[in-house]
């Protein structure tokens, strides 16, 4: 039975992502830091659910992981699903620093486990959600836009140390478009997807061991032409959302 460990799986795109591989047959542990949630969750699949209590900005979250990866007994796949952002047009210094924490400090913290034990184990999968964000820098998300540029840099040169290193460990950058969750619980947004939706999406990118993988058509073509624009026209653009 392959086993898959899911950092943020308490809401969201973690917790569809959680309940179709638990349909699929996959074993998984499952963090996050709504504790209550999690025994839900766990309580309605508890030959299959482990549960760990766990946040991705403390210190401690490692050792979290290394708890809920014994209890598991291994892994085959990490899946991070964990972020926050916010629109911050006011440039209030501790929404941008505590975007960094969780998207950046939280997110290497996670990565790099999971990197470690995969070259340990000599093969394994390492998926994560970034955004198509990440593709330019939005003037009304300054710290969300660029931390995701950051995971999807940090992806790149992980991917390219483990076949340095000949390690056989698959990455898979997923970069949704606006997705309907808590995350977008402020302001109205275009080509909204829903996170079931998106999750089906996922788990196929995953199946197949994708790269990246972008969510869905109408914002594969979007990031095309927003990579054809221009910096100096891009500043100029009155992004609103």
């Amino acid at each position: 039975m392959k086993k898959a460990i899911i950092i943020g799986a308490t809401s969201g795109i973690g917790q569809e992502v959680a309940g179709i591989l638990v349909q699929q047959g996959w074993r998984i542990g499952i963090a996050g830091r709504r504790e209550e949630v999690l025994r839900s969750m766990q309580q309605a699949n508890p030959q299959q659910i482990e549960i760990q209590h766990l946040d991705v900005t403390k210190e401690n979250a490692v050792l979290h992981l290394t708890e809920l990866i014994d209890r598991l007994g291994g892994m085959d796949l990490f899946f991070l699903s964990s972020g926050i952002g916010y629109q911050n047009r006011n440039l209030e210094p501790e929404i941008e620093l505590n975007t960094a924490r969780t998207n950046v400090e939280g997110f290497i913290r996670m990565v790099t486990a999971a990197f470690d034990y995969f070259k340990k184990t000599k093969n394994g999968h390492i998926a994560v959600i970034s955004s198509i964000a990440g593709t330019k820098g939005l003037g009304v998300a300054p710290a969300y836009s660029a931390t995701k540029r950051f995971q999807n840099t940090y992806i790149d040169a992980l991917a390219q140390l483990a076949r340095m290193q000949h390690l056989n460990i698959c990455f898979t950058d997923i970069r949704p478009g606006f997705v309907a969750t808590d995350l977008l619980r402020n302001g109205k947004y275009p080509m909204l997807m829903h996170a079931d939706k998106v999750a089906e999406y996922i788990v196929r990118a995953l199946k197949h061991k994708k790269r990246v993988t972008v969510i869905d058509g109408r914002y594969r073509l979007l990031v095309f032409f927003w990579r054809m624009i221009p910096r100096w026209l891009w500043e100029r653009l009155p992004i609103k959302n």
